[in-house]
């Protein structure tokens, strides 16, 4: 089978969040399986185009038809790829070739616009047609429009399918009510489909056009039916409920493997945890934090936004404070949040460390030495975090909501099992009790070393993912 992953994002090359993680992992997962190709298109942005490391080669050059305009685009291809999956380059230098962020621009809807009609476009140069199409988020939604309104008339195209997955509704890729007619350039009788309250929706578009909707967490598919998480959406996903489908993300579990991961002070498994320890006392002493065994260290790493449930940390910061344990928090997000956990761990300098930064290799050695981490989001599509702490043996705290209801149960001591603690409402207190429960397990060494194992032999690979994602393609087939 032919795979064509469609993405704004894709490790190692450009990744600004949990979309470029998994662009990256779940198709090299699914090149495990023999006879299946699988070519990632990525945008050549700017700081791809200057990586003195990346080794390409031009593959394709032609123009993508936008409404009244005609656009160049050429294809790159990554020539130092080993086996896995090919990653294709979509360049157009007024596009793509900009500094600062890769979001955020004021034409970022006509940007991915052009970037998914050139990804249709390229097929017949490249002489490649997939089997299916996966599309991430609204940045890629375009693809199952212009495949249905612009692409049926060639015959390569009839047999092409597309899943579209939803990562976070919460961007929907709004844009202009004439922005249908200006940029896209598609017939009258589509704009129905793009409309959406009075303007445009590319994510609702996609909904309607594709073959199968999927999204990061079998709860969080029922979530966002629910008016409460839709964000405006709730109804035509009701409609289109019997094409949508849930499936947990993994982890490249090679790369957040403690037994064998560079970034930390000592390797260690779940046979040997003993080491755990010694990552402990590392990240103690690398943020100045008082050297003691005998404390849980919190850890959260996370955007610091509300919607991550920063907000309740904040309502009950004074009382966590008073605990007999210690915080890392690593993140960059909105400025009441960094400034309040600066004031913190000025405060508390030997119990709280405000690392307000994107820090890959802190952030390893943080699952490796910490205890408990805190996720109490208001809503998690999927969450990786929470997944990646339990490969380290650091216990979640978690609110029950998305991926995280659907990865992490509730310790039991009676029966031994769960991975974490976890709260339902969303209240600071409730999240302060969950807390609190993790810090009294810790001292009873014996329940505390089970639950780390049987957070340890949760399996959060891709493998049973891949096998749910197959099912997926074969039926759109």
């Amino acid at each position: 089978m032919k795979i064509l992953f469609a993405a704004s994002e894709a490790a190692p090359y450009i990744k600004t969040g949990g979309l470029g993680d998994v662009a990256a992992a779940l198709p090299k997962a699914l090149c495990q399986t023999p006879g299946t190709e699988v070519s990632i298109f990525l945008p050549y942005y700017k700081p791809l185009k200057d990586n003195p490391e990346l080794s390409v080669e031009l593959v394709a050059e032609f123009t993508v038809p936008l409404s009244w305009r005609n656009v160049y685009a050429g294809v790159f291809r990554a020539t130092n790829q080993a086996g896995g999956p090919q990653y294709f380059f979509i360049d157009n230098e007024y596009y793509f070739y900009r500094d600062g962020p890769i979001y955020g621009h004021y034409d970022d809807g006509e940007r991915f616009a052009f970037f998914s009609k050139a990804i249709l476009e390229s097929l017949q140069y490249l002489d490649w047609y997939p089997n299916v199409i996966h599309c991430n988020d609204w940045q890629t939604a375009l693809i199952p429009v212009f495949l249905r309104a612009c692409y049926q008339g060639l015959e390569a195209y009839w047999p092409i399918r597309t899943v579209y997955t939803i990562h976070n509704i919460e961007y929907q890729g709004w844009a202009s009510d004439d922005f249908v007619d200006e940029v896209l350039g598609l017939p009258q009788d589509w704009k129905g489909t793009m409309q959406f309250k009075g303007a445009t929706n590319l994510m609702k578009a996609a909904i309607l056009t594709a073959d199968q909707v999927t999204t990061v967490s079998r709860t969080y598919s029922y979530e966002i039916q629910n008016p409460y998480y839709a964000h405006g959406l709730a109804h035509v996903l009701q409609a289109h409920s019997y094409k949508l489908s849930g499936v947990v993300n993994g982890i490249d579990t090679q790369i957040f493997n403690p037994a064998t991961d560079p970034l930390i002070y000592a390797n260690y498994t779940a046979n040997t945890l003993e080491k755990k320890l010694e990552n402990k006392r590392f990240l103690q002493q690398r943020l100045g934090l008082a050297i003691r065994d005998e404390v849980p260290i919190v850890i959260m790493i996370t955007r610091l936004v509300s919607h991550k449930g920063v907000d309740l940390v904040q309502a009950v910061m004074d009382d966590l404070m008073w605990d007999d344990l210690q915080l890392v928090v690593i993140g960059t997000g909105e400025y009441e949040y960094e400034n309040m956990f600066r004031y913190y761990a000025g405060q508390f300098p030997h119990k709280m460390s405000a690392n307000i930064v994107f820090d890959n290799t802190l952030a390893h050695q943080a699952y490796a030495g910490g205890d408990l981490v805190l996720m109490p989001s208001k809503q998690e599509p999927c969450g990786l975090t929470q997944l990646i702490a339990m490969r380290y043996g650091t216990v979640p705290v978690v609110r029950e909501t998305g991926g995280l209801f659907d990865t992490v149960s509730p310790f039991n001591q009676e029966t031994m099992e769960g991975r974490g603690f976890t709260f339902k409402s969303y209240n600071a207190h409730d999240m302060l009790d969950a807390v609190r429960r993790g810090e009294e397990l810790f001292h009873h060494p014996d329940l505390w070393s089970a639950l780390q194992h049987n957070a340890m032999a949760y399996d959060c690979s891709w493998a049973r993912s891949v096998e749910e994602y197959w099912q997926i393609y074969h039926a759109v087939l």
